[in-house]
């Protein structure tokens, strides 16, 4: 057995086994044949010991690498997935909870009155939207400011509701304070995304341009900021399948992201920058005011941080993303003003190979049909099928985390011949 000989050299158990010259049974007097035996069972347990080792470094150091928090502790891998699965359960058989209760709604509140005091009227600032001046500098600087404050009165508000939950779990047994810290978390995570929020309005777009084109207009306006007065049944269904691409990073990958990032300050961070880029950052004049420079800020924030959420989205909506379908729709993203959106819209444009477009402003996969009733059914399907993939990808760290903890007390086990 040569080879139990080469092992035993670097084992970490090799120490161990070089006190053991002799069968631990301790008989001299046993034949040399068993002793023989005993020696190899030895090395074999040795073998054992340092493979079970090794494979338990490595699960939790995939945990740590992959998800280890500094807000969250040690449990944080389990703490994480659990509370994503929590959320989204929450957000499929509950819903939205009501306004009053609602933190992206006084986030909203807040930039909105912020908002209205920062932006200047558009008829005493007509001329001079694009120019740097003194003046556009200080309002750039004062939406920075407002948005700074807003960000952090909701994460200190946040960073504290998660540290109180952990400590007070923290005098539970280990099981219980998992399971007690991922619901309680996953439910103050659940209003920072809205899945079915999202589905359930593109499916009310299409059926109420089943009735008519006017009801189709009007249920659009709901979700989009563009002028639907001279939109098409076909334009209709782009601009509701374009949104539904959007906002799958915008309001559920993203704020799922951050999460397993930075923890609940992580989710609410990007649902701040979100929503401030989605009420401030526009160019020219909108609600008669200019926002120019006043949405600066807030729109450069929210790029930064939805830009590796949205090239996340873009993986999941390909089913067996190839180098060559990633550079289609690396091409196609390009064609839009936005960095981020792009990739997520013109994913979903190839996937049903349809075109989709804003009028005057871009056209993405220009040579494919227009969208039709069967085509928005399918990007709904392609919605959920990117909801399983984050239930799955939260359930392998579950798994992950339970043989990490499973490793953890039994590889110490001793085993004798």
């Amino acid at each position: 057995w040569p080879h139990f000989d080469r092992l035993c050299g670097c084992c970490p158990c090799a120490s161990d086994l070089a006190k053991r010259t002799h069968c631990t049974v301790g008989a001299d007097c046993l034949p040399e044949q068993t002793r023989h035996t005993h020696a190899i069972a030895e090395k074999i347990h040795a073998l054992w010991r340092c493979q079970s080792r090794q494979v338990h470094d490595t699960i939790s150091g995939c945990q740590r690498l992959m998800w280890g928090n500094p807000v969250l502790g040690t449990h944080s891998g389990m703490v994480i997935a659990l509370a994503i699965l929590v959320a989204l359960a929450v957000d499929e058989y509950a819903g939205e909870p009501p306004n009053r209760w609602h933190p992206v709604v006084a986030i909203g509140w807040c930039l909105d009155a912020l908002g209205q005091r920062i932006a200047p009227l558009a008829s005493a600032h007509a001329a001079q939207d694009d120019v740097f001046s003194k003046r556009n500098f200080v309002i750039f600087c004062a939406s920075a400011l407002a948005w700074i404050a807003t960000a952090a009165l909701f994460l200190i508000a946040f960073y504290w509701l998660e540290k109180s939950i952990l400590i007070l779990t923290s005098s539970m047994l280990p099981t219980a304070h998992t399971l007690v810290s991922a619901m309680v978390l996953g439910v103050l995570l659940k209003p920072m995304l809205a899945y079915r929020m999202l589905s359930d309005e593109v499916k009310a777009v299409e059926q109420a341009l089943q009735s008519s084109l006017a009801a189709g207009r009007e249920r659009l306006s709901c979700l989009v900021s563009r002028d639907v007065a001279l939109l098409s049944a076909a334009d209709v269904r782009e601009s509701a399948i374009e949104t539904l691409a959007e906002n799958l990073n915008d309001s559920v990958v993203a704020p799922v992201f951050w999460f397993a990032i930075a923890g609940l300050p992580g989710a609410v961070l990007y649902r701040v920058a979100n929503t401030a880029d989605a009420m401030w950052g526009y160019r020219g004049v909108r609600g008669g005011r200019v926002w120019t420079w006043a949405g600066k800020w807030a729109a450069r924030v929210d790029d930064v941080l939805s830009w590796m959420p949205a090239r996340l989205t873009t993986a999941l909506l390909w089913t067996g993303l190839s180098w060559s379908r990633w550079r289609k729709t690396a091409a196609e993203a390009s064609k839009t003003p936005s960095p981020n959106g792009g990739w997520c819209m013109g994913a979903m444009a190839l996937a049903l190979q349809v075109r989709l477009g804003k009028p005057k402003v871009y056209v993405l996969n220009e040579q494919a049909p227009t969208p039709d009733a069967a085509a928005v059914m399918q990007a709904l399907k392609y919605a959920e099928k990117l909801r399983l993939a984050l239930i799955w990808m939260a359930l392998a760290v579950v798994v992950l985390g339970l043989l990490g903890y499973s490793f953890e007390n039994h590889h110490h086990t001793t085993w004798r011949p």
